[in-house]
Order: structure tokens, then sequence, then C-alpha cells
């Protein structure tokens, strides 16, 4: 079973600009040699068209942001996905350039992407650059005014992956916030949104505030996160009367429709492109009984339960970004999605399907189903999913539940789109 389918530039020196030419060279190869890439496509003997240019993250480009950058020092929000077209480091190549970088920001997972979901990132050093770490995902999740007192500007350049309880948006708005109170500007380098052309699933409501559901929006937002920071500082999320000097260097040949395809896993247990696309609708598993794959290799590809009447099988074990995986060492059945191209799961809904089909097998079985009710009700932003799934009602029942929010959030979101 599978589911339905972000002052003036000062002069560089000799090496920087040689370092520059070489950046912009490779950003125009990947890009035109990338998969994807514009290519003739013949329709009939007369009809010819040229495919659009793949979508490119704005860290492609640093021409376009250097000069935002010239003699200020700077704070980078970044982690693995910070990468430029030749797969160099945000970071490593604003150093290399003269750039004054003086702290380097971790969000969960990291400033490497390697710590376990939900583990505390601790303060460090990087080893390679030597710049210090400090964590947004351990006893502080907002930079102090110390963190702040030597920075000019803050730059934050994550990948995201358009799904409301992916936390990196979440430590977006508390920079915002901090930057908004100390008086610090934030420069977004905005990134493509891989589950960006749509917008789908029940909106955040009051009470339900947690750091996988901060702000006020759908499942499935539909936002890059340089519009995400606009709806935050324009919607007055954060606070206070509190509202960020917000600058967003927008993606090159991005559109809400263009399919873009991630370089780098944007975190240890969404290892490829597949797993992205079933990320929304598989992650309300982390409430229930049933293990998403944590703690094998097909992580949010596959999901299952001991007691599932299902075809496949597999046995969650400790790995990499899963030190204690549920069901640990426990053969469970359910139903492997791996074997599917990714392309099948880019879909325009979040699929209850599964959820549906799990719930009314395994408690036909008295097996306990949402065994942490709490968490359920944060990933899902209100009490209300759980609710309707626990009386039995279908599918368009609980679509239509949303509908109205949904429609509303639309009209919204237009106002802060920067993108078709």
């Amino acid at each position: 079973m599978t589911p339905s389918p972000y002052g003036g530039l000062q002069p560089l020196t000799r090496m920087a600009k040689v370092y520059l030419l070489l950046c912009f060279f490779l950003t125009f190869a990947a890009n035109c040699f990338k998969s994807g890439a514009p290519v003739a496509t013949t329709d009939g003997a007369e009809n010819i068209s040229i495919a659009p240019a793949p979508a490119a993250p704005a860290a492609y480009v640093p021409e376009d942001y250097l000069p935002k950058l010239a003699g200020k020092r700077l704070g980078m929000v970044v982690n693995q996905t910070s990468t430029l077209a030749d797969g160099t480091h945000l970071v490593d190549t604003l150093l290399a350039l003269g750039q004054d970088v003086r702290r380097i920001f971790a969000p969960e997972h990291g400033f490497r992407g390697t710590a376990d979901a939900g583990a505390k990132v601790k303060d460090g050093v990087d080893v390679t650059t030597g710049l210090p770490i400090r964590s947004l995902y351990g006893s502080n999740k907002k930079p102090t005014r110390e963190d702040l007192a030597d920075v000019d500007l803050i730059v934050f350049d994550i990948q995201d992956v358009g799904a409301r309880f992916y936390t990196y948006i979440s430590t977006l708005h508390y920079v915002m916030e901090s930057a908004a109170r100390y008086g610090k500007p934030v420069l977004v380098l905005d990134r493509p949104n891989p589950n960006g052309h749509y917008v789908d699933g029940p909106l955040r409501k009051s009470g339900y505030e947690s750091f996988v559901g901060l702000d006020p929006i759908p499942v499935v937002h539909g936002l890059t996160v340089g519009e995400y920071a606009r709806m935050v500082n324009g919607e007055g999320w954060l606070g206070e009367g509190l509202r960020c000097a917000l600058d967003v260097q927008p993606c090159a040949d991005y559109t809400h429709t263009t399919p873009y395809e991630l370089p780098v896993p944007p975190s240890p247990n969404l290892p490829n492109q597949r797993s992205i696309y079933l990320y929304p609708s598989l992650c309300f598993f982390e409430g229930t009984a049933l293990s998403v794959g944590r703690g094998t290799d097909r992580q949010f590809q596959l999901y299952g339960h001991p007691a599932l009447d299902a075809p496949d099988t597999f046995t969650p074990r400790p790995g990499p970004g899963a030190a204690d995986p549920k069901l640990n060492g426990t053969l469970c059945r359910g139903y492997d999605l791996s074997t599917e191209p990714a392309a099948s799961y880019r879909i325009d809904f979040l699929d209850l399907g599964p959820l549906l089909q799990t719930y009314g097998e395994l408690t036909a079985k008295d097996v306990a189903f949402f065994t942490r009710p709490d968490f359920f009700d944060l990933l899902a932003g209100t009490d209300a999913l759980r609710l309707m799934i626990e009386r039995g009602a279908t599918e368009e029942e609980i679509r239509a539940s949303w509908a109205g929010d949904l429609s509303a959030y639309r009209m919204l979101r237009e106002r802060y789109l920067l993108y078709p």
C-alpha cells in the first residue's frame, strides 16, 4: 500500500575576485548540467518548447548578496544544508571572501546536521573554522543580547521542507524575535520549498503553541522560508509589537509549482527526496504507536507496528540520527514505500489514508494507537484531528473541518508570496 499520491560593497581582494568568479562559473555549470536543467523538448514536428531553468537557492549567487554583507560583522544561522552550487559551505565561502563571520547559530540537529531529532544541541567550536557555535536547540532557543553584541547582521540560510512541524522555521521565528528586540537586521537567503506546491492540513490553534507549531499556519504552509519570515513580520507574530528589520534575497527561477530536489539531506531522518515528499503525511505517526522507520535506512519511507497485518517487515535499531528509535529491536509489519520513484509521492494534499487505516486496524485489536496524544495534538496544532479520528470520521469529513481555515489562510498567504 502507498499513500495516494533572504552598505555598499567594499573592494574585493584579487583572490576574493577569483574565488567569486569561480563560484559564479560553478553555479552556472551546475544549473546547466544538473538533472532537470533546461532542455529543448519537441511536441510534434513544429512545436518546440524550452523547459524552465532549475530553481536555485539565493546562496548560489554570491554576487547578488555580497554587497549586503560588506563591512558587517556576521552571525550565521546555518547548518549542513547551507551550501553553494559547488557543494562548499556558505560559511567557508564567506570566510574565503574575507567576510567577518563572528558566530554560528545552530538549529535542531546541530551545525553539521547529525544530532537526533529532539536531542539537545550543545554550544561549541567548529573544528574547521574555529568559529564559536551557539546552540539554538538546547537550553536556549533564542539568541541572547550577549550572543548578538558583536553582530551587525544575522544571515539565515537553512533548507526547509515546507511542514509546520519541521523546526527550522521555528528557529527562524525566534531569531527574528531576538533580532527585533536587540536592534539587529536579518537577511534571509531564500531556498526553494520542495513541498511548496500545495497548502493543506489543520491550522495551529490557540493553546497548541509549541516548537513544532509556533504560528497559526497549516501543516503544509506553501511558503519558502523567506515568505514565511515576511508573514511572521507582517502579521505581528513576533509579539510585543516587535518588527524585525528583514531583507529576503530571493531564489532564482523558482515558482511554487517548480519541482526542487534537495542537494543535501535536510536532517538525519529525511535522507532523500522521497522521504521529504512523504514527511508531511507520515509525521503524524510520531504521536502514535507506529514507527516511521527511524532506526532503519528508510526513514519516513515506511511505517509499521508489530500488530499490523501488512506485507512488509522491518526492525528498528540504533543508528545515526536514531540513538533509541521507537520499537527498538522489535519486528514490525507495515508498508514499505521506498520501492516507488520519489516523484510518485509529489502529491498536492495531506494523505490521511495510512493514519486512518492503521488506527482502525490497531484499535480493533485493542492496541493503543495514540500513545502520545498530547504530542499528536501539537503536531496537528489542534486536538480536533485526533478526536475526529477517534469518533470514526471519514477523511472527507476531516478535510471539511479545516476547509474554511485553509481558504482564509490562502488569502493571507497571497500577501506575502515572492514567487508565482
